[in-house]
């Protein structure tokens, strides 16, 4: 009777013609699956390429910050030394949070296409055809071809991603890259000759290694399938199998390890920030509460739409309602294998903290399928019309949800069938962005410049304007300050360029009385005048402060010298000490020297009994310029800074000698400077000065390095802070390269070497970090504190045995510190003593507490 059922939906010739490799579309016109798959894309790409290009909008605040890493990956492959070691650990470090392999893959289409969203996104029609591909694949492998084939069709029709296919974020590249890999291990799982088991175990792990070079997220759907056939192959002693899961676990190693090597560190605490922080932050429900694990499940609608999720189940109840049997040949190893990857993937998805509209994509490909599977269900003589009609409602739904038609009726039509969110091509607006950064680059060409971000909206954000300015060849940044309220002063101090705007300020409201604080300080400032305002599309406006004056001043001059000169030192006649001082230095010279070039500074005192001396070392104009390279007319330089001299320099004469110092040969020649005379008299009046340059307070703040904990807490701290006036962090590079130049001449310094081994922690310069950390445990053998130090930064590159040699002084001097256990407990894990590891980790504890 099953039999006769089955063919009065379909003849056994059509179920057999799918099997054998064919697509029947609807009954009739056959075409192979590759073609299929090929219009699906097509379709799909030119849909996408519609809308952007009638969109106007500017990118929000994560879709601006990956776009800015994409142009960072752009700029480091222009000169590519692919077989040079130490530019691949440049390249692994260039995004310590987010791996690389998005951001790599979209360097063709914005080397071919002027950087733009637009350009970007075009890395999304690969992932599309991996995608449609994948589950395509995946539906012919565990069902037929026509399941295949309307899963595939689903895929472009979703609300969740076709709504994210217009976004640069890696979700959407994650959904593919999950599906890739899923589909592979399907093949792998299939496959019964050992040859092509291997081939498709070798696939297997490259391309869950160029997953997690997608993003780390990805093992979260894949971490249950994997687990499940690995555990599956040692139940039955199928040993042959679980080596071939071996080798594809090491594969994956090996294509992401190098990554990780080098920023497991950042990547950890990172994680900590992204999952329970965030969750705290944003009021996600914590896993004890039922909500927690039924959060995704409530999404449904929004990620899939009423129509296509209802239509699919009313297909199988009718059918189960009808014969009372599920279909004949109804594969339920498919389902328990489909099974493995959405309840595993979903409750892994619900046991992260943090929870997001869009953290669960990479489930919906492989519900398409199951989905799919409903619709042919229907019964053959309407079923047609059901499917095609549901297709057709999807389609409306989905111009509704991307396009600014319908008016209300359409609208509300919208939100009742698919009551997720709408992206809405906005056409005919005019964003600012593009005119802000010319107009910064306009009034200060050869400076590179950040702008502090004061609102914080979809449209007017740190991270979009940061976007344009690196459109601009880097030569713009955009960062969000004014964020706690004892660090407005500073803030404003630090930077010459604001954006404030009219209305409503964006999610500010953890920084609320900071933010007030500080737009207050910019608006209402003297100091920062408007220099021009826009009108913005919502009607509120956009106003762009410039201080006065500006820290750092550059002009072309007709002359030109071969050597940086110092031509003049404007300073107060006299200061007391430990009391920041203003100063104002003005160089001129070749503009190769002046931007690439290092100062060294020293005030020394004149008189015979004084030898006290200070350093006001770093880089011409704080290593901001950007000056043509390719032109005969010299530059002048004024830079108006502060100035630190120590709070027991003697009182007296001081007078200034300066030296050039190339940072790319090390090679240095003296600086004529001007007769200045600058006196430190305990009863001088102190006079008004600016924030102190970058390198002073990064020395100031080594000092508290031998206070252990309690010091690094303040420390990196206020390295939060000032990282963000410096968004590339060249007065890290400017520290190292000038300490180490002042060590070996004072070598007995242990300030400059607990200076020199922060800037090498900062630059991440594992080696400079050792040589320096050495120096600090010779000079200040007595402080646990530095050979702790010396401990974590062994670890931190693997070096297992070295680190518990460096501890051992650390232990001796404070046995009970904690952290020292929790590093000696890392240590004799890494060399496999896991009884000792245990032990120790145990101290973990104490510092949670």
């Amino acid at each position: 009777m099953s039999n006769i059922v089955w063919e009065a939906r379909f003849s056994f010739d059509e179920v057999q013609s799918y099997r054998e490799g064919k697509v029947i579309a609807e009954g009739s016109k056959k075409i192979t699956g590759a073609i299929a798959i090929s219009i699906i894309w097509l379709i799909g790409a030119i849909s996408d390429r519609l809308w952007f290009i009638f969109d106007r909008s500017v990118p929000a605040w994560d879709p601006a910050y990956y776009l800015t890493g994409s142009l960072i990956y752009r700029r480091a492959f222009e000169d590519p030394q692919w077989f040079s070691g130490q530019w691949w650990d440049y390249i692994w470090n260039l995004s310590a949070k987010i791996p690389p392999l998005v951001y790599i893959l979209t360097i063709p289409f914005q080397n071919i296409w002027d950087p733009s969203p637009d350009t970007a996104n075009l890395v999304h029609l690969l992932f599309s055809a991996i995608l449609l591909g994948s589950v395509y694949g995946i539906g012919c492998q565990l069902f037929n071809r026509q399941v295949a084939l309307w899963a595939a069709g689903l895929c472009l029709l979703l609300p969740a991603l076709y709504l994210y296919r217009f976004e640069y974020l890696l979700d959407y590249p994650v959904t593919a890259s999950v599906a890739f890999c899923f589909f592979l291990l399907t093949m792998w799982r299939k496959c019964e000759q050992p040859r092509y088991q291997w081939l498709w175990a070798i696939a297997v792990g490259i391309s869950v290694g160029l997953a997690f070079l997608v993003k780390q997220t990805t093992a979260l759907f894949l971490f249950v399938p994997l687990l499940w056939v690995t555990v599956g192959t040692l139940k039955r002693r199928d040993w042959g199998r679980f080596f071939q899961m071996a080798i594809a676990g090491l594969l994956s190693v090996l294509v992401f390890g190098p990554w990780l090597s080098n920023t497991w560190l950042l990547m950890i605490t990172s994680v900590q920030r992204a999952t329970i922080y965030a969750a705290r932050a944003e009021g996600d429900p914590p896993l004890t509460d039922p909500e927690a694990w039924t959060y995704y499940l409530s999404l449904l609608p929004d990620h899939v739409s009423w129509p296509l999720l209802l239509v699919p189940i009313v297909g199988f109840l009718l059918y189960l309602i009808r014969w009372r049997s599920l279909p004949p040949d109804t594969p339920k190893s498919s389902f328990a294998w489909l099974g493995v990857f959405l309840i595993g993937g979903y409750l892994l998805c619900s046991l992260n903290p943090n929870k997001d509209f869009r953290y669960n994509f990479a489930l919906l490909p492989m519900l398409s399928i199951v989905l799919a599977w409903g619709l042919t269900l229907w019964p053959k003589w309407w079923g047609v019309r059901v499917r095609w009609g549901t297709l057709a409602l999807a389609v409306l739904l989905m111009i509704l949800t991307l396009w600014p038609v319908g008016g209300v009726p359409g609208q509300q039509f919208r939100s009742l069938l698919s009551p997720g969110n709408t992206r809405h091509a906005e056409i005919g607006v005019n964003w600012p962005h593009p005119e802000i950064i010319s107009t910064i680059l306009a009034a200060e060409p050869y400076l590179q410049n950040t702008i502090g971000v004061l609102p914080s909206t979809e449209n007017i954000n740190q991270h979009n304007i940061d976007y344009y300015g690196a459109i601009k060849d880097f030569q713009v940044y955009g960062r969000q300050v004014g964020i706690a309220y004892d660090e407005v002063s500073q803030d404003a101090g630090s930077l010459c360029w604001f954006i404030t705007k009219t209305g409503d300020q964006g999610s500010v409201d953890r920084i609320k009385e900071a933010q007030a604080l500080m737009v207050t300080a910019i608006a209402q400032g003297p100091q920062f005048p408007v220099y021009r305002n826009w009108l913005l599309p919502d009607g509120s406006t956009l106003n762009l402060h410039r201080c006065t004056p500006s820290p750092v001043e550059v002009s072309p001059r007709a002359d030109i010298s071969e050597v940086v000169n110092l031509e003049a030192v404007i300073v107060p006649e006299s200061t007391p000490p430990g009391t920041p001082i203003p100063i104002t230095y003005i160089w001129s010279g070749p503009p190769q020297q002046l931007e690439s070039g290092l100062v060294l500074l020293t005030w020394t005192g004149s008189d015979d009994d004084n030898n006290t001396q200070w350093f006001h070392d770093r880089a011409i104009g704080s290593g901001r310029l950007e000056l043509p390279e390719d032109t005969a007319t010299g530059f002048e330089v004024v830079e108006r800074m502060a100035m630190l001299p120590p709070p027991d320099a003697t009182p007296g004469n001081y007078t200034l000698q300066a030296t050039y110092l190339s940072r790319e040969t090390g090679e240095t020649y003296a600086i004529a400077s001007p007769p200045i005379t600058l006196t430190i008299d305990p009863n001088a009046a102190p006079s008004p000065a600016p924030e102190l340059d970058l390198i002073t307070q990064l020395q100031q703040l080594a000092l508290k390095l031998p206070q252990g904990i309690q010091g690094l807490e303040v420390i990196f701290n206020e390295i939060r802070r000032i990282n963000q006036y410096d968004p590339v962090q060249d007065y890290t590079k400017q520290a190292q390269k000038t300490l180490a130049y002042r060590l070996n001449q004072e070598p007995d310094n242990l300030n400059l070497a607990y200076s020199l081994a922060l800037a090498s922690v900062l630059e991440q310069d594992v080696n400079g970090a050792i040589a320096a950390l050495e120096t600090v445990t010779k000079l200040d053998p007595n402080n646990p504190f530095a050979h702790g130090y010396l401990a974590f930064v062994h670890l931190y590159n693997f070096n297992a045995r070295a680190a518990e040699i460096a501890l051992k002084p650390a232990l001796e001097l404070s046995p009970e510190q904690p952290e020292f256990l929790v590093l000696r407990g890392v240590s004799a894990l890494l060399q496999g003593r896991f009884l000792q590891a245990k032990q120790d980790l145990q101290a973990l504890s104490l510092i949670n507490n």
